[in-house]
Order: C-alpha cells, then sequence, then structure tokens
C-alpha cells in the first residue's frame, strides 16, 4: 500500500466539530492563482464583513513575487469566483490573475499569467462564439512517488482491464474521484463527466462546454479542487504526462474545439479546414502543449499507447492514434467539433486555448466581418 500522509490521519470528526461553529455575516474568500512556471497553484484566505454577490464585490489584494535574485509585491485580480466546497456555504473560492505594480501582466513572475494574453484573443474570437471542452487525465501517487494501489514490489497485471473498470482490485482510489467530482459540482464548475483510465491509479474528469476565457477558469479550479481532496486523503495527484516509464499509458488533456459555424449544417468543412491550419503549425503546437516546451510530451506521445507521435502529424475518423480526432457522430452529421489529442496534462489550458483560437479562429472572424 502506497504511504499516505500524516495530515490525512488527523482526526477529521474534531474538524468538523470546528467547521460547523456559525460564523455570523463573516465570509471567507480563499484567493487561489497559478505561480511557479505556470504549473502549480498557490492560496491564501482573508476575511469579508459579509458574502459578496460578484466578482466585482471582491476587493484585490497584494502578494509578495518573490524569484531568485527579485523581491516585489505583484497584485492578485479577482476574475472568476466559486462557491468553497470545503468550507461551505457562504465562503467562496476565487481565481486571481496575477498583475505587476504597474498592472501590467506578471507573466515573468514565474511564467505565471497566462490568462491576460488569453483573454484579449478570446475577444478577438468571440463572434464564433468558440467552444472547449478539456479531458483532463491524472495519477494517483502516495506521497512517497509510488502509484496508489500498487503493489509494493512489482508491478500490478497489465494494461487491458482498468480502462472505464469497477472493482477492488481495478479501481484504484474512486472515493477520491467521486468526492472531487461532486466539489466540483458544488463549487459551480462546469464539469460534464469522469472515468478510470487505462492506467491503474490514473483517472480522468471533463470540463467543458465553456466558452472563451471560462476553459481555462474552469480547468485550473477544478485542479486545485482535486489537489485540495486529494490532501485530505493523504495521497497526490500528478500531472505528469508520462508517470510511468515503460508500456504504461502516459497522461494527456485532450482538447475539444468548435465554432458556431462547426456546429452549424456543413460545419465539417469549416473543422477540415481548422485541421490544415493545424497541420502547418504541427511544431509550434507542440512547442505549447506542455509547459517545457514540448520535453515532457517526448515522454508521452511516441505513437503506442494510444497516442499518436510528436514528430508527424495527423488526423483521421474515429482514431485515437492520431493528433486530430473527427468522433463517428460529427463525420455523420457532418458538423460538430474536433478532439486535439496532443495536450499533455500539465498543459497550461489557457496557453492550449488561446493558439487554438489563433490558429483556427482569427482569420474566420475577419471573415464573419
Amino acid at each position: 500500500m502506497s504511504c499516505v500522509s500524516d495530515s490525512s490521519r488527523l482526526n477529521k470528526f474534531l474538524r468538523e466539530r470546528y467547521l460547523n461553529l456559525p460564523q455570523g455575516d463573516y465570509c471567507q474568500v480563499t484567493y487561489v492563482w497559478i505561480a511557479y512556471c505556470g504549473v502549480d497553484l498557490s492560496y491564501k484566505t482573508r476575511t469579508m464583513d459579509s458574502e459578496p454577490k460578484t466578482i466585482a464585490d471582491i476587493p484585490e489584494w497584494d502578494i509578495s513575487g518573490q524569484t531568485e535574485s527579485t523581491s516585489t509585491e505583484m497584485l492578485l485580480i479577482p476574475v472568476c469566483m466559486f462557491k468553497d466546497p470545503f468550507l461551505l456555504h457562504p465562503n467562496k473560492l476565487v481565481l486571481c490573475e496575477v498583475l505587476k505594480h504597474t498592472r501590467e501582466p506578471a507573466v515573468y513572475f514565474l511564467e505565471s499569467n497566462h490568462r491576460n494574453s488569453c483573454n484579449k484573443i478570446m475577444e478577438k474570437v468571440k463572434e464564433l462564439h468558440p467552444w472547449f471542452g478539456m479531458e483532463q487525465e491524472y495519477t494517483l501517487l502516495g506521497v512517497d512517488g509510488h502509484p496508489f494501489g500498487w503493489p509494493t514490489h512489482g508491478l500490478p497485471k497489465p494494461q487491458g482491464q482498468y480502462y472505464r473498470c469497477v472493482g477492488a482490485d481495478r479501481a484504484f482510489g474512486r472515493d477520491i474521484m467521486e468526492c472531487h467530482y461532486k466539489a466540483c459540482l458544488y463549487a459551480g464548475i462546469k464539469i460534464s463527466g469522469t472515468n478510470p483510465e487505462v492506467m491503474p491509479s490514473q483517472w480522468e474528469y471533463q470540463v467543458g462546454p465553456c466558452e472563451g476565457i471560462e476553459m481555462g477558469d474552469h480547468l485550473w479550479m477544478a485542479r486545485f479542487l482535486l489537489h485540495r481532496v486529494c490532501e485530505d486523503f493523504g495521497v497526490v495527484a500528478t500531472l505528469d504526462p508520462k508517470p510511468m516509464t515503460g508500456d504504461w499509458n502516459g497522461a494527456g488533456c485532450h482538447i475539444n474545439v468548435s465554432t458556431v459555424q462547426m456546429r452549424a449544417e456543413g460545419g465539417i468543412e469549416h473543422i477540415e479546414k481548422a485541421i490544415e491550419k493545424l497541420k502547418k503549425r504541427h511544431t509550434e503546437h507542440i512547442r505549447v502543449y506542455d509547459p517545457n516546451g514540448g520535453e515532457d510530451n517526448k515522454r508521452r506521445l511516441t505513437g503506442s499507447e494510444l497516442s499518436p507521435s510528436i514528430h508527424d502529424f495527423s488526423a483521421g475518423v474515429a482514431n485515437r492514434m492520431v493528433s486530430i480526432r473527427i468522433p463517428c457522430r460529427v463525420a455523420q452529421n457532418k458538423c460538430g467539433y474536433f478532439e486535439d489529442r496532443r495536450p499533455a496534462a500539465n498543459c497550461d489550458p489557457y496557453v492550449v486555448t488561446c493558439a487554438m483560437a489563433r490558429t483556427c479562429m482569427l482569420e474566420e472572424e475577419e471573415e464573419l466581418k
């Protein structure tokens, strides 16, 4: 059995005693932001005199922005508010952008704020009503780094029986998945589904459809809830695209994409145009589909274990070994959406959706005008 954290062994019933105490009219607001090269999340909590009704009711806040060579104050700008599934009503979770004191995007601050530039592109293509859905895969580990539920010595049975499985000898960590799902629903995140994945102790949840910038907002907060739920259970959720070497599946974050034109009758024509544009920019997209310029995806996109090759662009109908998949129903209906299977599990959804909009939608938007 994988090692669980000491904090998870604390008396949770005693904790509930204090969480159930009345708090009057006060409201705890937890500010969440992206930090450390855009792959980690940070937070801090403040007390407000009353429950905020809209994002405009939540004040900006400052944080220290420390790097190896500098220390300066940054600003937290609230952009999206959710209900808090841990502290419950009326308490809130708030996703924030990080700005410099000059109110410029703090991209240099550990490369964390890509929302600002993404939002500008989404504003340019808003007449196309771009819908996104992202399929976030993750792997559960003990705090010792060993996959949760795997034998202490040796390996579990080979892949083939774990995908969408049921049974104590196949599904490892179902409690975590179900608690995360409910937490997302309570918070107001647009989570649309979940399932066990191909590798044992690997799971997936889907967020969307979301329009424009909302995709990144909801996926990042869903990630925060996942890490927070795992903390209660004493395990770790990793977004490493290839957490285990050998004949084990990697972890991706497939993105499903459509515009109002693709969803309309005859939209397959616009889907095919988008795929041609993506083909021309394959290398550019690979570079932004993980936070390390494609290095993480090299371990995952090998052309095996249900993944396309990182070196070659491919597309096809109902084929899960290609870069871009057109689902069966889309091919039959001649309209709908397409799926890009290349983004890694640890991708920044703002960066991915921004790249997708730049490549596939900017020219279409100009034609629409």
